[in-house]
């Protein structure tokens, strides 16, 4: 990507800002310019970071796309700064056991005695909610979460769609064939087995009427509620359309991966620990692996620079009924202690990012900022802690992590979505550009004024957790990769016929973004 050229010292005003943008390819929203002029820093940074930022696809740079930059990356980690604290001694360890079963991998040979010398570590974060939350809860909150979201979408699909609004479908338009998007405010089977789906935009509401016989009706299926789509068909001038096709915000076409960086990196979820359940000689054995004091048939753990967590640290206190009785650390910030050992644990060349779910000790409303100051204490100084859901990059490698919660919903609102296999559902996530789609579920959302759970920008990995089964894809040149768990099966889940994958872990080798999967069970 060009970087922008400076044009010496004077101060931008927002005629230059617009014609630098123009420049580059890009148009500019009025609320995005008015961001901008407004930002106290350096605009000429600003602009560069946004440009560099940008999809291929973009044509309009919105309020989103500048907000998620209005902070570098280093202030925002400076101030998330925790106070040095002894952290607690690792656990003993046991007798060096038997390396990890690793799939897909070439000839074996003994670990080295050091560690090479690696390129400096580059993990930034990008965006999340951390210290930007605006929430109240009142009526406003709600009216300008559900504008943005639709705005954010209604700006993908319109690169595609040469849509109307709903307020202009009058007589006029009878018999016509006209395109629209709306958000879906409900979908229902008639007595007759045709689908209705109600439609809004800003300008008013529509009946969309997919007959049973109709070509989409089978696809339409898959519409759920409150997601931004796109339709067309015949207008009847009276307030309803008779759909012909439907098309959703999705990922641009790609085959190939969407970027690529250096070293590799290891992604996890859900290590519960505190829990009974919590699988701590797996996790010793994954320590040894990891820091040279094990066989290494792979060849691997030298070359890792990354360890990124998608959420539950810990098991929690309270999270569910009877959980006291799963429980083996009684106290939450004793839970965190623990963990804060483990992870303290692993060689310090590695960069640990963690970001929290649903079973920390963060607001349950989501987006969730990072974990509180006094809990990141606890662990290493160099960690890096990040909200739910966070954009940030590895070596350059963009990756979104969401811990996952909304899977729950998709899993009841979407046929063939199961918790077997949780890729399916997190791609769906990137067919409707938006991480939890349906409001008012199983997943509890805060109305901030801007929805943090649009994917605005194909990421190059999405990385989830929540539902304790490892899943791995590959969409439109995303990598989709949920991570497992820790935590060996529970009796709430024997009674549930949950079946959890534990400690799997997925690599990433960054500059090919090959997946593979590592196995510390006991063989």
């Amino acid at each position: 990507m060009q970087q922008m050229s400076p044009r010496g010292s004077r101060p931008l005003v927002g005629q230059d800002i617009v014609q630098r943008l123009a420049e580059q390819g890009y148009q500019l929203e009025p609320e995005a310019l008015e961001i901008i002029c407004r930002y106290p820093g350096s605009k000429e940074e600003l602009l560069t970071r946004i440009i560099s930022s940008a999809d291929r696809s973009v044509a309009v740079i919105g309020r989103s796309m500048v907000s998620c930059h209005l902070e570098p990356a280093a202030a925002k980690i400076t101030s998330s700064a925790r106070v040095a604290a002894s952290s607690p001694s690792l656990p003993p360890r046991s007798s060096i056991p038997s390396n990890p079963q690793l799939s897909s991998l070439g000839p074996s040979h003994q670990p080295p005695t050091s560690f090479p010398n690696l390129p400096d570590l580059s993990a930034k974060l990008k965006c999340d909610i951390t210290g930007r939350s605006t929430c109240v809860g009142d009526y406003n909150d709600f009216v300008h979460y559900f504008r943005d979201r639709f705005s954010k979408i209604r700006e993908i699909l319109s690169r595609r769609l040469n849509s109307r609004p709903i307020e202009s479908l009058g007589k006029s338009t009878t018999g016509r064939e006209v395109s629209l998007i709306g958000m879906v405010m409900d979908v229902k089977t008639t007595s007759k087995g045709n689908r209705v789906i109600e439609l809004e935009d800003p300008t008013g509401m529509i009946t969309a009427v997919i007959q049973k016989d109709a070509e989409v009706f089978e696809q339409s299926s898959l519409i759920i509620t409150d997601e931004v789509i796109g339709v067309t068909g015949i207008s009847d001038g009276n307030g309803r359309l008779f759909v012909k096709s439907l098309l959703w915000p999705d990922m641009p076409n790609q085959t190939a991966p969407l970027e690529n960086g250096s070293g590799f990196a290891l992604l996890l979820s859900d290590l519960h620990v505190g829990s009974k359940y919590f699988m701590a000689d797996a996790w010793q054995r994954f320590l040894q692996w990891l820091n040279g004091d094990t066989q290494d048939a792979s060849g691997l753990a030298s070359q890792v620079r990354y360890i990124v967590i998608a959420g539950d640290l810990v098991d929690g206190i309270g999270i569910y009924p009877g959980q006291q009785n799963d429980l083996d650390i009684m106290d939450i910030y004793d839970q965190y202690k623990a963990a804060a050992a483990w992870l303290n644990g692993i060689r310090k060349d590695i960069q640990v990012i963690i970001a929290p779910g649903n079973h920390d000790i963060v607001r349950q409303a989501e987006p969730q900022p990072a974990l509180p100051e006094d809990v990141q204490s606890y662990f290493r100084k160099d960690m890096l802690f990040v909200g739910n859901p966070a954009w940030l990059t590895l070596s350059g490698v963009s990756v979104l992590i969401y811990h996952g919660r909304s899977i729950d919903d998709l899993v009841l609102r979407l046929p063939g979505i199961s918790y077997a296999a949780p890729e399916k559902a997190m791609i769906e996530m990137l067919r409707r550009r938006h991480l939890a789609p349906i409001y008012g579920g199983r997943v509890s959302i805060a109305p901030e004024h801007e929805d943090h759970y649009v994917i605005s920008r194909p990421p190059a990995i999405l990385h989830c957790g929540h539902v304790h089964t490892v899943g791995i894809a590959r969409y439109k040149g995303v990598a989709v990769i949920n991570s497992g768990t820790w935590q060996s099966q529970t009796d709430f889940q024997k009674k549930m016929n949950i079946q959890p994958v534990s400690a799997v872990v997925p690599i990433v080798d960054l500059a090919t973004m090959k997946i593979r999967k590592l196995i510390f069970t006991e063989n």
